[in-house]
């Protein structure tokens, strides 16, 4: 028998029973449904980490400084001035990892327009900033230097604060708000961020230059950096090495001997990305194995309803041994089957797969990211599954008696 022969023969076999065929495959098609959607849900998640963090700026490191004690209570990293100018600018010049560094301060104060106000995170920041955080301008601009060493009152809105105070979309450049009753002049509105992992809103901001901040706002400590400075590695191969750079940096600048504690801190963002990333892989792996296990069971059902068809069809298989049908003939003809069978499953299975994964995407707001891969995947081992457990009954129909067949009632 050719192979299309022997296509056509399982084919006409299947449709003679279409609901039992239907119900076979339909184990293949949750597995293979599962495993798509699985892993597009799980690929959406890791790109919205990804984009998460990358909102809060590029290969980013915090450094903070150090922590108050007082009748053995610690303050916290940050509530002792240890950071100096000066530090800020040996990490910027001396350090061949480091891309840009920026001085940061924050202040939770009320934001004044002509007809609204807003409470808001203001942050004095040198120009750096905005190219540590990758945040620019989508109206107006953002200051410069010129701006940081005058103490120019300008300050750049979050595009929350800009909707809060003038209305969704207006434009608010160029207008006069009033920070602690200091009046400042809006020169940009920043693009908009969204939120982060924790939901704070990114674009319930405002920035202003660091030496305003100081002056104008809420002082400042002289040759110390009131905040923390924020460091920008020069790629994110060398995040780890800029970190580690940093801290023997500062620790020779401080003065801090080898195994004493050091004065300051480092937060490298990318380890808590890299974690929840991690976390991530492992639940799309876990989801995906136990979508799997449906394959299995499909193909179960497949060995059993194969099993059933080589009894239901012995007196068939013995007159086509009369007529002249070699063993190997009736193993093709059941292998074809259960092929076919497995192989209508994890296609229709994928179509159903894309459409869960495009629901689910919507629901969760995640980006629908389809792997070309897992879906050929999927579809290879549910093949595989077809011929695995079909070529139990494929072998027991070959290896029928012509005669003994002949009698079967």
């Amino acid at each position: 028998m050719t192979p299309v022969l022997t296509l056509r023969v399982a084919l006409r076999a299947l449709v003679r029973n279409k609901l039992r065929a239907f119900l076979t495959t339909l184990g293949v098609m949750i597995g293979v449904g599962a495993v798509i959607a699985m892993v597009a849900i799980g690929e959406g998640a890791r790109s919205r980490v990804e984009e998460t963090f990358a909102a809060m700026g590029t290969n980013l490191l915090i450094v903070l400084s150090g922590s108050t004690t007082s009748g053995g209570v610690h303050g916290g990293f940050g509530s002792q001035p240890t950071l100096t100018w000066e530090d800020l600018e040996a990490i910027r010049n001396e350090l061949t990892t480091v891309r840009r560094a920026a001085a940061a301060s924050r202040a939770t104060v009320i934001v004044a327009g002509e007809e609204q106000n807003w409470t808001t995170s203001v942050t004095g920041a040198t120009p750096e900033y905005f190219d540590v955080r990758a945040w620019q301008a989508d109206r107006g601009t953002v200051y410069g230097d010129a701006e940081q060493e005058s103490g120019a009152k300008v300050v750049v809105l979050g595009k929350t604060v800009a909707d809060r105070l003038y209305g969704e979309g207006a434009d608010p450049v160029g207008r006069t708000v009033r920070i602690r009753n200091v009046p400042f002049t809006v020169i940009g509105r920043l693009a908009s961020k969204g939120q982060s992992p924790m939901g704070q809103d990114y674009d319930d901001t405002a920035v202003v230059p660091f030496s305003t901040f100081a002056s104008k706002l809420q002082g400042g400590l002289k040759q110390y950096v009131a905040g923390a400075i924020m460091v920008s590695a020069a790629s994110s191969a060398v995040t780890a090495k800029a970190q580690r750079d940093i801290e023997a940096l500062l620790r020779e600048r401080h003065r801090i001997e080898p195994g004493d504690d050091d004065d300051f801190s480092i937060r490298n963002l990318a380890e808590v990305a890299g974690a929840q990333q991690e976390g991530t892989r492992t639940l799309t792996a876990l989801l995906a194995a136990i979508a799997a296990v449906s394959l299995l069971v499909g193909g179960i059902g497949i060995m059993n309803i194969m099993l059933v068809s080589v009894t239901e069809r012995t007196r068939e298989i013995g007159v086509r041994m009369a007529v002249g049908a070699k063993p190997r003939h009736i193993l093709a003809q059941f292998l074809v089957e259960a092929l076919v069978l497995s192989l209508a499953g994890g296609l229709i299975g994928v179509g159903a797969g894309v459409l869960a994964a495009e629901r689910l995407a919507e629901a969760f707001r995640w980006p629908l990211l389809l792997r070309p891969d897992a879906m050929i995947a999927a579809v290879a081992f549910s093949a595989a599954v077809g011929v695995v457990f079909g070529l139990y009954p494929a072998v027991k129909a070959s290896r029928l008696d012509p005669i003994e067949a002949l009698r079967y009632e």
